[in-house]
């Protein structure tokens, strides 16, 4: 399974935010963008479903920009990650549990672990743990 650019600037967009979250500020996406080095038309597609999933609010006029709705400890990777993404299974069968060799798939229990794995990593990385680990290595 490989994380689009999507979902990984989606990450990177999102620890930006968080970041200002601690100045309790809200930041432009051309900001973002720069910062970055992302084109700011491909935030804009990245940064609308986490605005309409309720992770970002945005913020209009000369001084506006976006903000984390909620608290970088309260938002996971792996809620990112889904929204940007979808599933997170490296293989179909997983989401599509009618198939017809699921009884007898001698690998079925490998893609579980994977997928199982995975979850756990997302799910229990917050950006609040971004942020630390940022800060760790930016200073």
């Amino acid at each position: 399974m490989k994380i689009s650019t999507k979902g990984r600037y989606g990450i990177r967009l999102m620890l930006c935010l968080a970041l200002q979250y601690e100045k309790s500020g809200h930041m432009p996406l051309k900001m973002i963008a720069q910062q970055q080095e992302i084109s700011e038309k491909y935030l804009e597609q990245i940064i609308n479903p986490l605005t309409k999933a309720g992770l970002v609010q945005s913020f209009r006029g000369a001084q506006g920009g976006y903000c984390l709705v909620k608290s970088p400890s309260e938002i996971t990777v792996g809620t990112v990650l889904r929204i940007l993404e979808g599933s997170l299974s490296p293989v179909d069968c997983l989401e599509h549990t009618q198939c017809k060799r699921a009884d007898i798939c001698a690998s079925l229990s490998l893609w579980q672990k994977m997928k199982e794995a995975l979850d756990n990593v997302v799910d229990n990385t917050t950006l609040s743990d971004l942020v630390a680990e940022y800060h760790a290595k930016n200073n």
